[in-house]
């Protein structure tokens, strides 16, 4: 455990706090010390709707100085790129409403801090590796998640205008592609790496011959353990009080093809990985730079990518009957 002073008298509300990186952030949370944590359920708050969020606020401050709240919103209505390709409108209206009315009425209400969490996605499709922050705005995103990515990249806009005008406490991080235990492995809506685990785990299981994976392998992705996510995020939240926007990633690139002939391996598939070009690659390549994260406020990722996967799919297999 390493206890902080920092959240002695702080409230914290953690906006998604229930899904696959709040849980880990909920327990980075007590392990430094926060003992007043608040998760706004979906079935109690509708965060699209402005007077939900009001009351949010109203509830949560209620018996404390505003300036001991603390806001870190990870909710984001988010999916791959199947997901992104079907409902890129919703993937817009939710994500820009839900993080603009949050901030914004936590600044009416006087909150300490706000901590805005980003997405790699926000980057332009053909951004210079390894991505660093400032050349967020040299181009448009890649097209397939282009309304997500334009959506939470808002934030920052947000972040650094709120600071400007009103001296408004926000911060905002972009996380590259995250992975770990209690990931979304649905078939319908998943990212990569659980996609493929779930994929090859039952393709090995049937004694198929060969597997199919989308686009041609050779886009390159950095993907980041999520505790070592949730520990950049607590972290920031202690020491970081600027809206630059600040990366967190492993530094570790891979290439598709490379990942879908790791995830065989661990999981047992022997079979012929069969690529279907006729579906998107994404975005061509993705690494970070991660040094502002280690200037700022001291990170640095931990986790082994390989060491990752195993715990990744042995949390799978100990799951599977829980999971739709």
């Amino acid at each position: 455990m390493t206890l902080n002073n920092f959240w002695q008298g702080k409230r914290v509300v953690v906006t998604g706090g229930a899904g696959f990186l709040g849980s880990f952030v909920i327990e980075k949370l007590k392990e430094h010390g926060a003992a007043d944590i608040f998760i706004p359920r979906i079935e109690d708050y509708n965060l699209i709707d402005r007077d939900d969020i009001r009351r949010l606020y109203k509830e949560t401050l209620d018996g404390i100085d505003p300036k001991n709240l603390i806001v870190i919103h990870l909710a984001a209505h988010v999916g791959g790129i199947g997901a992104n390709r079907e409902y890129p409108a919703e993937f817009f209206y939710d994500n820009l409403v839900m993080g603009v009315e949050l901030m914004h009425q936590a600044w009416q209400n006087g909150v300490g801090k706000f901590t805005a969490i980003g997405t790699v996605c926000a980057y332009p499709k053909f951004t210079p590796v390894p991505f660093k922050e400032e050349d967020l705005w040299m181009g448009y995103p890649e097209e397939t998640n282009a309304p997500y990515g334009l959506a939470k990249k808002m934030l920052l806009v947000q972040s650094q205008a709120y600071r400007q005008q009103y001296g408004f406490n926000s911060i905002y991080l972009l996380p590259v592609n995250l992975y770990g235990p209690r990931d979304n492995f649905s078939p319908a809506s998943s990212h990569v790496i659980p996609a493929l685990i779930r994929k090859s785990i039952e393709a090995q299981e049937r004694g198929d011959k060969e597997m199919v994976a989308w686009g041609d392998g050779s886009p390159t992705r950095e993907f980041l353990y999520v505790e070592d996510a949730a520990d950049a995020i607590v972290a920031a939240t202690e020491k970081y009080n600027d809206s630059e926007p600040v990366n967190l990633g492993s530094s570790y690139e891979i290439s598709i093809k490379a990942l879908n002939e790791t995830i065989s391996r661990l999981t047992g598939f022997n079979g012929k990985i069969v690529w279907d070009t006729s579906k998107p690659n994404g975005q061509p390549r993705r690494g970070l730079d991660t040094s502002r994260a280690e200037k700022f406020f001291g990170w640095r990722a931990k986790m082994d990518f390989e060491e990752g996967m195993k715990r990744t799919i042995t949390w799978f297999r100990e799951n599977r009957d829980k999971i739709r």
